[in-house]
């Protein structure tokens, strides 16, 4: 392996770790090319267009796969963590795996960023990337693509250490008085209804360009500003069931900026358990 590319795999891996897992971070699709045998690929889109084509070695994750309607009939609930915990096992994942997370500009619908929170949550402590520009990104720089089926893969056990405070309940949500809530519905869910206090920011502000690039720092403090958001202040996500505002989430946590929450329930679990 050549002085830089051991020098760039080196620097990658020792990115900081808070004490209760790794944080998300940026990764360039340049980096994956020379990162891919040491990393596990998950590929966050529907599971149709993973089995169409996907980067080579990626493995099916998408949010449609984690989540179920609940037994108080709320849809898009995360799985319990012993069953998510057997979910990655069962594709050769431990919670010290290193693993980039990847997604598309159309189909996706921010999947990836729900699957970098459901990693934050359980408490992963390896490395957790997020692919830049996703699958288009990647296309862009001549990687390949293609339609290979699931190996043969040795089931592993996935120790989860759950990180609750990166979520919240209905009944948190209801007593609390001082978080700032962002809905990141479009303007005709917005108009249904939505939760007292909230302000819209659609999802799809919290990306730029055709491939979908998560916003800077910068870009994302400019954007909560202009709607009444102090950044340096808590602030809770929500959206229809927690997807895409994960994803907002997701970008909030690339940013920097103080832990942020994701209402997984979102006006699912709202409209029927407040």
């Amino acid at each position: 392996m050549p002085l830089f590319t051991r020098f760039l795999v080196l620097l990658l891996f020792l990115l900081p770790l808070t004490s209760e897992g790794a944080l998300v971070q940026l990764l360039q699709p340049q980096q994956l090319h020379q990162l891919q045998d040491q990393v596990k690929i998950l590929d966050a889109r529907p599971f149709e267009q993973w089995q169409k084509e996907h980067i080579p070695g990626a493995l099916p994750l998408d949010w449609q796969s984690t989540t179920a309607t609940d037994q108080q009939d709320v849809a898009y609930r995360k799985l319990a963590n012993e069953e998510l915990a057997v979910q990655l096992g069962k594709l050769g994942i431990d919670e010290s795996s290193s693993l980039v997370i990847y997604g598309d500009a159309d189909s996706s619908w921010g999947g990836e960023g729900w699957t970098c929170w459901l990693l934050r949550v359980l408490g992963h402590r390896g490395e957790i990337y997020l692919l830049d520009g996703g699958v288009q990104a990647w296309k862009k720089q001549r990687g390949e693509l293609v339609a290979a089926p699931l190996p043969a893969i040795s089931p592993v056990k996935y120790k989860v250490t759950e990180r609750s405070e990166l979520d919240i309940k209905t009944a948190e949500l209801v007593q609390s008085s001082e978080l700032q809530l962002v809905d990141t519905r479009s303007f005709f869910e917005w108009l249904r209804g939505s939760i007292p206090g909230a302000v819209r920011i659609d999802w799809t502000n919290f990306y730029r360009g055709e491939d979908h690039r998560p916003l800077s720092r910068q870009e994302l403090t400019v954007l909560l500003q202009k709607h009444g958001i102090d950044p340096q202040k808590p602030v809770a996500y929500y959206c229809s069931g927690g997807i895409r505002s994960a994803y907002a989430w997701t970008v909030h946590e690339l940013a920097g900026l103080q832990t942020a929450k994701n209402y997984e329930g979102g006006m699912e679990a709202w409209r029927k358990l407040r």
